[in-house]
């Protein structure tokens, strides 16, 4: 592959589906090609069509580069789809599925279902528990009651809590093995001292240092009340730091989390809300490489992951509670 630098680089350098398609082979298929159906390595390909047959006696099916990746049954061409991973690699604080339409020409609908495709390829495999100096934090999302419809209003004003928003918990690693620190976030039913303290100890190693605010939820992983972390906090109503004691990184995350959902996506759904924190986390751990080794890293994990639009809009969901 040549070499990439911007996005125009790569627009022209995809423009060219057999190159597009080589791309894929490539990256998916570095020591030859695999029929992804019985694992046969004997298979022929078939050059206007850019397909190939298995020539195994109890296979003999066709293929294409997309199977078993998030472009599976796709229609759009992997001279959009490439730049469209591209964009919303690269997009600090996200990119709206009309603009990522309008560039591509695309529906405003088949590039919204691109986008969340894509946010499936950028969920971080897990890479174990952090160690060292660790920050914890959580935030809530969602939009405020004065903005919403009469009805969605009447409904959330309902509910306990922080009004109907969902919880967010962040764990933050200082000086990772990487040089650089890297998070987790995930969604959580609430705060509660329970909740918060399972996802620290299923991320976190024993004996770390827990950089927290002055939630009582924390209260018993420190160490000097039989817990297993050295807790450390910093109460926000007298200071927001007292030497290494903050959460400051954190802090920064929700800053380009809620710049994104606020400013670029406006509206987005409680259900699907994990996949826009999946997207701003790669972005976020990924920070320091440039932009074609965000995207080359995004693209190696296509393969083995699938979502379908029934699923995506929550139709499945609809079927299984009617």
């Amino acid at each position: 592959m040549e070499h990439l630098d911007t996005l125009l680089d790569a627009v022209n350098y995809f423009s060219d589906k057999r190159r597009a398609h080589d791309f894929i082979v490539n990256l998916r298929w570095p020591d030859g090609v695999v029929c992804p159906h019985c694992s046969d390595l004997d298979v022929t390909f078939m050059e206007a069509r850019l397909l190939w047959q298995c020539k195994a006696k109890e296979c003999r099916r066709q293929f294409s580069v997309k199977i078993g990746t998030v472009f599976t049954e796709s229609p759009i061409g992997l001279d959009k789809w490439l730049p469209c991973l591209w964009l919303i690699c690269n997009a600090k604080y996200g990119i709206s599925s009309y603009e990522v339409g309008r560039a591509l020409g695309v529906t405003q609908k088949s590039a919204w279902f691109m986008l969340h495709r894509v946010r499936l390829a950028m969920q971080t495999e897990s890479f174990g528990k952090f160690g060292g100096e660790v920050e914890a934090d959580e935030t809530f999302i969602g939009g405020r009651a004065r903005f919403m419809h009469k009805d969605k209003k009447n409904r959330v004003l309902k509910t306990h809590g922080h009004r109907g928003k969902v919880a967010v918990m962040g764990l933050l690693e200082r000086n990772s093995t990487r040089g650089r620190s890297r998070v987790k976030v995930q969604m959580i039913d609430d705060t509660k001292r329970q909740t918060v303290q399972d996802v620290v100890r299923a991320n976190v190693k024993a004996g770390a240092t827990l950089y927290t605010d002055e939630l009582k939820s924390y209260d018993t992983l420190d160490a000097a009340l039989g817990g297993e972390f050295q807790r450390e906090f910093v109460n926000h109503a007298e200071r927001y730091v007292d030497g290494q004691i903050h959460t400051n990184g954190m802090e920064n995350f929700w800053c380009l989390l809620k710049r994104a959902i606020k400013g670029t996506y406006v509206a987005v759904e409680p259900f699907r809300l994990f996949r826009y924190l999946d997207e701003q986390a790669f972005r976020f751990n990924n920070r320091k490489w440039n932009d074609a080794q965000r995207f080359i890293e995004a693209a190696k994990s296509i393969v083995g992951k699938r979502l379908t639009f029934r699923s995506l809009t929550g139709a499945d969901l609809e079927e299984t509670y009617a």
